[in-house]
């Protein structure tokens, strides 16, 4: 048809130069306006091809908190996607948040690309599997996409770059535009607080709008809409990838009481009974098969009859504050899914719903109202926090729930994130994309891991991964395209084999079989325990048949080393929480032992290594009246951290252990002009040391400080000249952020070796 339009135009056709020349141009009026129809129509054909993507995250969320994958929490919109799209019940990731996003951006395995563990830990060139930074050989699909004129954009919690280089410095080349993006609004921690979150756009920390009621999920969502919005008012015909990644539902589960409300008394059947009612609903959904059981209580977690009343009533209110949560994400989700909606682009657009990783046990068996008691490894209890009940979900705490709750999430596996059983690793997934799903609201059981969901976005694109970008040679990908799947529900599983590695958390998945291995750190490797599960008819894994079937396991033993070996999984890293306290070769900035910062410096997430040293904070300064005062350097919140400030013309030095605050005030007032104050920590003992203060080399204080932190202090980041997110001191939490109002030249930090 084209082509006989073409030669009519060319006027190739035979036509009487004479008697049909009025006839000939006005067929060939006809014939040009038939041909804009049809390019008018082959270029919407085409921009259909061209679908926009979106990756839509959940954080520390377990395989059954959704209403359709059996939850009583409400989760409508969520709900609604897979109604429209499909589900999948056979889903893996990493146990961990920075390895789960490197995999699902890059199609490749997390140690492959150089995110063995969380991206806090580079352990330098001897441990290439755990650089804390993807890989510039592993492109993500933004830089593809980016490539194939797409728009990208990243918007929420992205742990993908080096602590070292989280500062105002940069650089930048691991931060979200040096990765693919065209725009970034989001947090580089793996959490932040979701009322005054450390916000940075594009390559530059901003602070959180001060509004009433502000909520970081709602933030992100408005600048979600916002970026599309633009995009899609000047460049229309052009497609976008969208990579919304919320600090929902990971700690600290932050909501409004209004939400926390909607749940009242829904868990006082405690958590072993919600539990069973979320394994029935799944089998009556289909999401589990009918003879699913339960795995055994988790160690360490109480039967529910056995609490106390008081530990119910605790109990019950960080779950109530938990779905609150959830359900207020999922109506953010929502917004989100409207507006595409709202300007013709949802059923044009690939929506894949995921989480990184299963429910945390960070919230220990009691619960917790902050973040740094369990990441230095210090114990809480149910007694400690019961005053502070009510206070949980609100703008003075920063709590996670129990591990009794984190099981219910999981349901119907056993253990949690970290580990590399299905309590860690088995999570849900959801595509909705009306465009080319037709087989609307079923379930798919093929067993799939996260390098599996970018192979399949760029097949459906019809994009090809380069063989190089940037000049750099790509190594291939890892995952497999699931598109097999959206046609034929019972099909075989393209997928035969996927390794699991966390720290030395060991487990290898191959033909429906698994086996995983428990190691106890300290203890040699060979010491570690397997257990051998067949996948095809124990969908939990409660049945143990290493004793069984010996040769099995070893079989699978000699394949999780071969996939290993293959990935660059090895050396295995028998450590945890204390690499916080690690210092990389590369880690130009935290190596050094002199540190000097300067008025006007932005937000820095890259703070002095002081754990467990002497060191000293030197601040020459000048009050031009008595007035002059505010904090001089700051890092931490309420919970932990500490401060150097000046007010009411005494100077003070706090340093916060969890709750318990070490204070130093001057027994002498800061003299109006030139002076130079400095704070000396001299070390004891094993964490422990004499904090001393000095105005003009004068000694104006002193406290023995008992306890500090061994590895993590805070994600707040470090101010100098101001407190500007969370307040370190109760003494000015009502002042902003007490910027001192006087003038200073630096800060300086001078470091002892260790």
């Amino acid at each position: 048809m084209i082509l006989t339009i073409v030669l009519l135009i060319s006027g190739l056709f035979n036509f009487d130069e004479y008697e049909c020349k009025f006839t000939r141009f006005n067929l060939q009026i006809e014939i040009v306006s038939v041909i804009n129809r049809f390019v008018i129509l082959d270029l919407k054909e085409i921009m259909k091809m061209k679908n926009n993507i979106v990756y839509i995250v959940l954080d520390d969320m377990g395989f059954s908190d959704l209403g359709c994958y059996g939850s009583e929490i409400k989760t409508p919109n969520i709900d609604r996607l897979a109604q429209n799209g499909l589900s999948y019940n056979n889903f893996h990731v990493t146990p961990l948040c920075s390895p789960t996003r490197a995999s699902l951006l890059t199609g490749r395995n997390h140690h492959s690309v150089g995110m063995g563990l969380l991206s806090n830990f580079d352990l330098g060139p001897d441990v290439p599997g755990s650089r804390g930074k993807i890989s510039s050989s592993a492109g993500t699909v933004a830089e593809i996409l980016k490539e194939n004129d797409y728009s990208t954009f990243a918007v929420g919690k992205w742990h993908l770059t080096p602590t070292y280089e989280e500062t105002p410095a940069g650089p930048f080349h691991n931060w979200p535009l040096g990765k693919g993006f065209d725009r970034y609004y989001g947090f580089l921690e793996g959490m932040t607080d979701q009322y005054n979150p450390s916000l940075v756009y594009d390559n530059h920390s901003v602070e959180p709008p001060k509004k009433p009621d502000y909520h970081l999920s709602e933030d992100l969502v408005d600048h979600s809409i916002k970026f599309v919005s633009d995009h899609a008012s000047i460049f229309p015909e052009k497609p976008f990838f969208m990579y919304l990644a919320f600090g929902a539902q990971h700690s600290p589960h932050q909501v409004s009481q209004s939400y926390i409300d909607m749940y009242k008394g829904t868990y006082n059947k405690g958590w072993d009974r919600i539990r069973e009612e979320r394994l029935e609903r799944q089998k009556s959904l289909g999401i589990v098969p009918n003879d699913t059981e339960l795995t055994e209580r988790n160690p360490g977690v109480k039967e529910w009859g056995n609490l106390t009343p008081d530990e119910k009533r605790l109990f019950e209110r960080f779950q109530e504050t938990y779905a609150g949560f959830l359900t207020h994400t999922d109506e953010q989700i929502g917004r989100f899914v409207d507006f595409l909606d709202a300007i013709g682009q949802l059923d044009n657009t690939m929506i894949v719903f995921l989480s990184d990783n299963g429910a945390s046990q960070e919230g220990e068996f009691d619960g917790i109202l902050e973040q740094t008691s369990y990441f230095n490894g210090i114990p809480t209890t149910a007694e400690s926090i019961l005053p502070l009940i009510d206070e949980i979900g609100g703008p003075n705490t920063q709590p996670n729930y129990p591990r009794g709750w984190a099981q219910v999430s999981n349901t119907p596996f056993k253990f949690y994130k970290q580990t590399t059983f299905d309590g860690g690793i088995h999570v849900p997934l959801i595509y909705h994309f009306p465009n080319r799903i037709k087989d609307v609201g079923t379930i798919r059981n093929q067993f799939h891991h996260v390098i599996d969901v970018t192979p399949t976005v760029l097949d459906l694109a019809g994009i090809s991964t380069p063989e190089e970008i940037k000049g750099i040679k790509q190594m291939p990908l890892h995952g497999v395209s699931m598109e097999y799947t959206f046609d034929e529900p019972k099909v075989q599983t393209r997928r035969e084999t996927q390794y699991f590695l966390m720290a030395a958390q060991r487990a290898i998945w191959h033909e429906g079989w698994k086996a995983i291995s428990f190691h106890t750190k300290g203890t040699p490797y060979e010491d570690d325990q397997w257990n051998l599960y067949n996948t095809n008819n124990d969908f939990s894994q409660t049945n143990d048949l290493a004793a069984k079937f010996p040769e099995k396991l070893a079989e699978l033993q000699d394949i999780w080393f071969r996939e290993a070996e293959e990935y660059g999984a090895l050396p295995m890293v028998d450590k945890s929480i204390e690499l916080f306290a690690y210092v990389s070769p590369d880690d130009k900035v935290r190596s050094r032992t002199e540190f000097t910062y300067y008025p006007g410096m932005s937000h820095n997430l890259a703070a002095p290594p002081i754990f467990n040293r002497s060191y000293t904070i030197t601040v020459p300064i000048e009050r031009p009246s008595k007035d002059s005062e505010g904090v001089l350097i700051a890092h931490g919140n309420q919970n932990s951290g500490y401060t150097l400030y000046i007010q009411n013309n005494r100077l003070f030095y706090e340093y916060n252990y969890v709750g318990t605050v070490y204070k130093i005030e001057s027994n002498l007032e800061v003299p109006v002009g030139k002076s130079t104050v400095h704070y000396d920590f001299s070390k004891t003992g094993l964490l422990q040391g004499k904090g001393s203060l000095f105005i003009d080399n004068h000694q104006v204080g002193e406290v023995d400080l008992q306890r500090t932190l061994p590895f993590f202090i805070s994600v707040e980041g470090l101010d100098v000249g101001r407190d500007a997110y969370l307040p370190v001191s109760k003494n000015y939490a009502d002042m902003g952020d007490f910027a001192f109002s006087g003038n200073f030249q630096k800060v300086e930090f001078i470091l002892q070796k260790d």
